[in-house]
């Protein structure tokens, strides 16, 4: 059978009924310009024997900037050349100048190592004494002691720099003292609790260079974000200038939205995206077309390549394809991206592993197995096929979830300017306090001293109190033996968490991870179905007292879903805008919690087949919370139909607003109320599900016109009739016409807020 070009693939595609939109990217040439003057010789000479003859211009504009002193956030697509907006100012700066050192920040150690290799390469034909590392856990200790003393570059990752670099500082008297630049690639990552935790350890960072009299200029890069100037700025506590303008080339690229067919219509269940990603990338593998294949979880990922090898087994391809995900070996993944990059290996299935910049070659076409939850991860994945030159495709494949179902019908989403704004929020009093802690071990606080430009000395007063802190003399000075950056997780803002124990090998118990206590109340109760990774574990036993929660790795069609009995109770109104009967407002709650009972439900159906009661004490946080309420129940309906009213627009808000803040759907609750226990009005509040809250309601709060009208077009274009998971849930039998009422209820709602946004 001949093999079909791309271009005739294409063709084939174009008349499958389930493909909903083709978008097409243009081509574009390369913007170039000369290489710079001041430029070292060598670093010119290095880049020509790579076959680089000159710079991309957004590549030039962040050398010029960075060179001037100026901090830089550069934001350009993937495959871009990205890395020598960095790259380029500081190995032309240690060049110059050999006792000059860069700190560079990375998310994963795979991106880190791929980083290392190609810094190496460039040195090598620099011929240059420069010395390049990578400092991770993986590091052996006998190489530890020769970085901290000879390493111009130092690759690590934020958890490393929190805990094994700025608390040992006096071992790197020599890269804090000469420390010229500080390298933060993939910003877009830092968003949320890891986000805040993040810019607490880069005021320790700024605070410890301070001492030893540096003061790093912040080169970051990120991909397509609404804020990256603003987040770079939160981060770093610096002013940035932004570079934007791409000047790379850029193949042409088709970009195909595709919807499988529905398999179940009154509940509107359409196919597995799994099992049609699997169908799509074995027909281009069979035209040994070059292809990469995203799935969002461990399982998936190993689902897809066993019947993908299977299908090329009978054509002796079956190691044509690959597998990539956490849990592989490192020298593993260094074969699959040396066989990528050579052609021996055609295809490859991964989890977001592959989604940053890990060189993995030419490939033609990209899959993905439902959406991958953010627009700036969606356009990473689309990125790694095609490149810089050459035609490529895209195949995005919805699932039945609503989000996936929302994006794949409002494509202005995927290809206009994104919508997704990265929050963060610093001075989170629980991240603020844990990071004093650190920075006091490190160097003692002096009376009058900022922290980030934050006042901090009653935090402080507090902390000398409990006895954790003794003042001396007008300093604040560590009181335990205790080491409190390995009591501090960056992924988690609580101080209490539920270590999570594996004895899926009796012989060998292993912790894989740890949760903050109150979400552990409906993910890790006994008997729920707990995902790490994607592989599936079951709670056989929770032990509250000591926070540890055994779990066994199981394969199960189901997963559990816990209800939460939650009161709310505001604690401060900070903002409000009123229109007509509906009233937004913003400000800080105490939410109350006891988990009730739990529902185990149908992979592929979602109906419930088994419940059981769950037995944990009752918890309390205080965060932050955006909520709308109502004056009293609208005189058109009855209490009990405004009531089913709420709980069908909360449904939809708890799907829909995750695309406008940039978060995942467990980040932020949404709990509608008929009678609020603080005023007795209809309430739906959407609050932050971390202690303090991280800014995701304020983001609410401030496009909530925006959002509700979105919540009224999504719910009226559902191709359900009564309602469906993918919209309001599934309506009540008493009440049939809800959808329909819902529809009518926002539309004269939205008339009276903003009259032109219906």
């Amino acid at each position: 059978m001949k093999k079909q070009t791309l271009l005739e693939w294409m063709e084939q595609l174009r008349q499958d009924p389930h493909v909903v939109y083709w978008h097409e990217i243009e081509p574009k040439e390369a913007d170039t310009v000369p290489f710079p003057a001041e430029l070292d010789a060598r670093v010119r000479l290095a880049l020509e024997a790579r076959g680089i003859a000159s710079l991309y211009t957004h590549q030039a504009a962040a050398y010029e900037a960075a060179r001037g002193g100026r901090n830089v956030v550069a934001v350009t697509p993937t495959a871009s050349g990205k890395t020598l907006c960095y790259n380029l100012p500081v190995l032309d700066t240690i060049a110059k100048a050999p006792e000059s050192r860069a700190l560079y920040l990375f998310p994963t150690k795979a991106l880190a190592q791929d980083q290392m290799h190609e810094l190496h390469e460039i040195i090598a034909e620099m011929e240059a004494p420069i010395y390049t590392y990578t400092y991770d856990g993986d590091t052996p200790p006998v190489l530890r002691q020769k970085i901290r003393q000879a390493g111009h570059i130092v690759i690590t990752n934020p958890d490393m720099l929190h805990t094994a670099i700025l608390p040992h500082h006096t071992k790197w008297i020599s890269l804090f003292e000469q420390l010229r630049y500080v390298i933060i690639d993939e910003l877009h990552t830092y968003r949320g609790v890891f986000g805040s935790h993040v810019a607490n350890v880069i005021r320790r960072l700024k605070r410890i260079c301070a001492f030893y009299g540096s003061s790093p200029t912040f080169i970051c890069a990120s991909a397509t974000i609404a804020n990256p100037q603003q987040l770079a700025e939160r981060l770093t506590g610096e002013p940035m200038t932004l570079i934007d303008q791409n000047g790379a080339p850029q193949g042409r690229k088709w970009f195909v939205l595709y919807n499988p067919p529905i398999v179940e219509r009154t509940m509107n269940v359409r196919q597995s995206a799994a099992k049609t990603a699997v169908e799509l990338a074995r027909q281009l593998l069979f035209n040994r077309i070059p292809t990469i294949v995203f799935a969002r979880s461990r399982v998936r990922v190993e689902l897809i390549l066993s019947h993908l090898q299977a299908a090329l087994r009978s054509r002796g391809g079956e190691t044509a394809v690959r597998g990539y995900r956490g849990g592989y070996l490192p020298n593993e993944r260094r074969a699959i991206e040396k066989g990528l990059r050579s052609g021996e290996v055609l295809g490859v299935v991964s989890t977001n592993a592959l989604e940053l910049g890990v060189d993995i070659g030419q490939l033609q076409a990209c899959v993905m197995a439902g959406y991958p939850g953010t627009i700036a991860s969606t356009w990473q994945q689309a990125g790694r096929a095609g490149r810089r030159h050459g035609d490529s495709l895209v195949v995005l494949v919805a699932s039945s979830n609503p989000l996936d179902q929302y994006m794949i019908s409002h494509p202005e989403y995927l290809f206009a300017r994104s919508p997704e704004t990265a929050r963060i929020n610093p001075d989170n009093l629980l991240i603020l306090v844990d990071h004093l802690k650190c920075a006091a071990y490190e160097l003692p606080f002096r009376r009058g001293e900022t922290f980030g430009g934050v006042e901090v000395e009653e935090v402080l007063d507090f902390l000398t109190e409990q006895g954790v802190l003794n003042e001396r003399a007008g300093r604040w000075h560590w009181m335990s033996d205790a080491f409190p950056a390995h009591d501090v997780s960056l992924r988690s803002a609580a101080q209490e968490n539920v270590v999570i124990i594996d004895r899926s090998e009796t012989a060998r118990p292993r912790v894989i991870g740890e949760m903050d206590r109150f979400s552990a109340m409906t993910l890790l109760h006994e008997e729920a179905i707990y995902l790490h990774e994607g592989t599936q574990y079951q709670v056989e036993k929770l032990d509250w007292e000591e926070k540890k929660a055994y779990v066994r790795q199981v394969d199960v069609d189901y997963f559990t879903d816990a209800n939460l009995a939650v009161r709310l109770d505001v604690l401060s109104e900070d903002r409000c805008q009123t229109n007509g009967s509906m009233v937004v407002r913003y400000g800080d709650v105490s939410v109350r919690a006891m988990a009730t009972i739990f529902k185990k439900i149908k992979l592929s159906t979602f109906e419930t087949i088994g419940s059981g009661p769950i037995r944990l004490p009752e918890e309390t946080i205080h965060t932050s919370a955006a909520w709308v309420e109502w004056e009293t129940v609208p005189p058109q309906f009855s209490p009990a139909q405004f009531e089913q009213l709420l709980v069908s627009m909360a449904n939809v808000l708890g799907h829909l607003v995750p695309v406008f803040v940039m978060c995942d759907r467990s980040d932020i609750h949404v709990v509608p109320q008929l009678k609020a226990p603080h005023s007795g009005r209809p309430t739906i509040f959407l609050y932050d599900h971390y202690p303090g809250g991280v800014g995701l309601s304020e983001a609410v709060f401030e496009r909530w016109t925006e959002i509700v009208e979105r919540v009224r077009q999504w719910v009226e274009h559902c191709p359900c009739a009564d309602g469906c998971p993918s919209c309001i849930g599934v309506s009540s039998a008493a009440l049939p016409s809800v959808k329909r009422q819902l529809v009518a209820f926002l539309r004269e709602q939205m008339a009276a807020w903003l009259p032109s946004s219906v």
